[in-house]
């Protein structure tokens, strides 16, 4: 049964490569959502028939390079095994590229030791495209197409010459979400802290309530923190900037002449990021937190911190491992686990920046975000065996798999619609404008260093004593104003293009 499965899809596959190639503008594949068609009817899709000839190379190993979660949860291993029987007949084996999942393609590829398949965010595989390391996908032939919704096959878009390119396939959305330890709420919650009678605790719906709990724990002096994050990461940190008028790159973040962390009033941001260093360690200040996030949320040292959904296997693990040194079995660690780690949305933020005040103005947090997926590397010799791999780890019975063992967010819509829970919630977020997608283009390599300084900086000052560098807002924003410039020069300066 299996082989006649995939002997259909390959079946359906490489017609629809062969059929598919070369569609003129208005000609759009029956049961598009809405808004790829009209995208469609103003753009040429792309004629790849001289890269895939929709004929399956035989007897080939392809490597393929993933996420590091993904393989130490088991989900590749699980993937590639599943390939390889299915495409057993053709000789085509997918192995591990056993390399680091942030090794560059630009610099292995050409000397022939890159993967053939990569999977990474948005930003890192759109880099490629200027240098021609990966191949366009022929998108609209995959199955898969009609399901992703057009903001996230966007992430992978390219016009050239009035041409759309898709240069990889969407597999999960990413922004952030807070992750809590429900069993760490105070008794009286329900009568204390839930002023609207929602029956969700104030202080993981509003930061300021959070801010007021995290003091709460903090006074106690036990050496235990409320919500806890490394300040230094620009994935999670430029988010508080974005949420007062901050931007990366102008005009929808293609236009790197414009750079925008100062925008608006991204000091109120940065002076929101700086008062809740207040109430952590200096492990906020580095990477420390990041690293030691899983152990000291299971242990009871940080009630909350904020990271994506595809680690939330890796909190459960830990802190099961807690409950199973306390005497549990492994089933009744695991259930208790599942039950007191909460993934939900993140806070509100007040309106004034001031985490003290009473009874706030709310507005949402702008999370940064990106989509994951797969590329297929310009240096591999099987670019038809690559694209049914691509294919096949994207079908929806794989994607589910993705989803219940790595908690990701689905990007097709019926995997994201059946998976329910954080989805509905990263996907209302998409729609309502609150999650800010990467930039796609290559100046996003040049944001990382000089953001990551100055949010290090920021988090240093609240360790100060007498030499504080941002005792007020306009100090704040002469800071973010420089790192425009860092950036600046390195995009148009420093960088090699």
């Amino acid at each position: 049964m299996k082989k006649l499965w995939c002997s259909l899809l390959i079946s359906s596959m490489c017609i629809g490569l062969l059929s598919g190639c070369g569609k003129e503008n208005g000609e759009t594949p029956s049961g598009t959502q809405e808004g790829k068609a009209e995208t469609e009817t103003t753009e040429k899709s792309a004629d790849l028939s001289a890269i895939y000839s929709g004929e399956l190379e035989k007897d080939v190993t392809i490597r393929v390079l993933e996420n590091d979660t993904a393989i130490a949860e088991g989900y590749f291993q699980e993937v590639i095994d599943a390939f390889n029987e299915a495409y057993a007949d053709y000789g085509i084996v997918a192995v591990d590229a056993n390399m680091d999942q942030y090794s560059n393609l630009a610099d292995d590829g050409p000397y022939g030791y890159g993967p053939d398949v990569l999977y990474q965010a948005n930003d890192v595989l759109m880099k490629y495209v200027e240098g021609k390391h990966i191949y366009p996908i022929p998108a609209q032939n995959l199955e898969s197409y009609d399901k992703i919704p057009q903001t996230a096959w966007d992430a992978y878009k390219t016009v050239i010459d009035g041409v759309t390119y898709y240069m990889g396939v969407p597999v999960n959305v990413q922004s952030s979400m807070l992750y809590y330890r429900k069993d760490m709420l105070p008794e009286n919650w329900e009568t204390e802290w839930d002023k609207n009678g929602n029956k969700i605790p104030d202080m993981v719906e509003n930061w300021n309530d959070m801010y007021r709990y995290s003091q709460s724990i903090v006074d106690k002096g036990e050496g235990k923190f409320g919500y806890m994050r490394s300040m230094y990461d620009v994935y999670f940190s430029s988010g508080f900037l974005f949420s007062y008028g901050a931007y990366v790159f102008g005009d929808q973040n293609t236009n790197a002449e414009d750079i925008g962390f100062s925008a608006g009033n991204a000091e109120i941001g940065a002076n929101v990021l700086l008062q809740q260093a207040g109430l952590m360690n200096e492990d906020c200040i580095d990477d420390s937190v990041t690293v030691s996030a899983y152990s000291k949320l299971a242990d009871g040292t940080y009630f909350a911190t904020m990271t994506t959904p595809d680690v939330k296997s890796l909190f459960l693990k830990e802190l099961a491992m807690v409950y199973e040194n306390e005497g549990m079995s492994a089933d009744e660690a695991k259930a208790k686990a599942e039950e007191n780690l909460v993934v939900t949305d993140v806070p509100r933020l007040p309106a004034s920046g001031d985490l003290t005040e009473e009874n706030p103005e709310l507005i949402p947090l702008k999370a940064m975000g990106g989509v994951n997926g797969y590329a297929i590397s310009a240096y591999t010799k099987a670019p038809n065996a690559c694209l049914a791999f691509v294919e096949f780890a994207t079908n929806y019975d794989m994607i589910m798999k993705r989803h219940e063992t790595l908690g990701i967010v689905p990007a097709r819509s019926d995997a994201a619609e059946a998976a329910g829970g954080i989805s509905e919630i990263m996907y209302h977020n998409l729609d309502e404008g609150n999650i800010v997608v990467m930039p796609s283009i290559r100046a996003v390599e040049q944001i990382w260093t000089p953001a990551q300084t100055f949010f290090q900086d920021l988090a240093k000052d609240a360790f100060r004593t007498s030499d504080k560098k941002y005792g007020s807002l306009e100090q704040i924003k002469a800071g973010l104003e420089a790192v425009d410039k860092q950036i600046y020069d390195a995009v148009h300066t420093l960088a090699t293009n």
